[in-house]
């Protein structure tokens, strides 16, 4: 299951900002994958608890939102959607596209607690860094 393999990257990408913005803790992680990334949304969410164990992301929200296959047709220029095994131009219907998005797994954002209050009782919250996941840590 390559997906552990993709979240425990995501948890070293997710350590990092933390510490860089001295978060106790992280609270929510969103993440946007688009459909030929090659990653199983469920699988990585099965995986995430356990990549997650033990970090201060250990009991975060993981939110995935999916985001569309893009395609721009080398035809007529157009850029359009396109079902992710039909790459097809929508507006001209040419098989000769080039795909724009929906390749990509990426941190779209992270909601940190940083206060040294509990968030229900005024601690503070922070976005931080948006960051391209792309394979296992280095």
């Amino acid at each position: 299951m390559h997906e552990l393999s993709v979240c425990l990257a995501l948890m070293s990408q997710v350590n990092r900002i933390a510490a860089d913005h001295r978060a106790r803790r992280v609270e929510k992680i969103v993440l946007q994958i688009g459909p030929l990334a090659g990653i199983e949304p469920a699988l990585l969410s099965n995986a995430f608890p356990l990549a997650a164990a033990g970090t201060v992301a250990e009991d975060a929200e993981l939110v995935i939102d999916h985001s569309p296959v893009r395609v721009k047709c080398t035809v007529c220029g157009i850029e359009s959607e396109a079902s992710a095994n039909r790459l097809l131009c929508g507006s001209c219907g040419d098989f000769r596209t080039r795909v724009v998005s929906g390749e990509e797994m990426t941190l779209v954002s992270l909601e940190l607690a940083t206060g040294d209050e509990p968030p229900s009782r005024g601690g503070s919250r922070g976005a931080a860094d948006s960051a391209d996941v792309t394979g296992p840590p280095s």
